[in-house]
């Protein structure tokens, strides 16, 4: 089986990378083509350990190009 690896170097401190990772907020703004929200559990800011999100999107796919 092929085995797909990608790496993304990112010049800032871990930290930082973790918090963005996390961030509700950035993530809906990141996938605003997909109308993808948070609608249920913790819906905006930095998600914390135990804590859940439930997301909803809508997407169209187009079969006739693939």
């Amino acid at each position: 089986m092929p085995i797909i690896r990608i790496e993304t170097f990112i010049n800032t401190d871990q930290a930082k990378v973790f918090d963005l990772a996390r961030n509700i907020d950035l993530h809906q703004v990141s996938t605003a083509h997909t109308n993808e929200r948070a609608i249920a559990g913790k819906t905006s800011g930095l998600i914390e350990l135990n804590e859940s999100v439930t997301w909803g999107s809508q997407a169209f796919w187009n079969c006739a190009e693939a």
